[in-house]
């Protein structure tokens, strides 16, 4: 299973040359794996603990342009002790054209001690319901 982000392309997101910029992909990126956290409803009791990205790269395929209409989809390539990896396939809705794949790594950490704490069990079941 895997879940879909919806992005239009605003203007504001292109550079001189008429497409969309770089740094873009990233905020793209960032939208996407913010919406597939939230899906996961993940575990909460604990305040004290969050997510923090510690990796993320994007392979620009294809241009994409003011106007387009892009669908992202997350899925989770791998569970660690402490980590997990999302990937995000970027594709162009009208011609399905792969735009760009991106992937993310993402760690549990305890605010006060800024270390990475393991997966709790109710995490890692929600993550292999989106694996690959």
């Amino acid at each position: 299973m895997s879940s879909l982000t919806t992005v239009q392309v605003r203007f504001s997101e292109t550079d001189a040359i008429g497409h969309v910029n770089n740094v873009s992909y990233f905020i793209y990126l960032e939208q996407a794996r913010v919406d597939f956290i939230k899906s996961l409803q993940a575990d909460r009791e604990h305040p004290d603990l969050f997510l923090a990205v510690v990796s993320m790269t994007c392979d620009f395929i294809r241009q994409a342009f003011f106007d387009q209409v892009l669908i992202i989809e997350t899925t989770v390539t791998d569970i660690g002790g402490k980590s997990f990896t999302l990937k995000h396939t970027m594709k162009e809705k009208q011609t399905d054209d792969t735009i760009a794949v991106g992937q993310s790594v993402v760690v549990l950490l305890d605010r006060e001690k800024n270390k990475a704490v393991p997966l709790n069990a109710g995490w890692k079941e929600k993550l292999r319901c989106h694996q690959e």
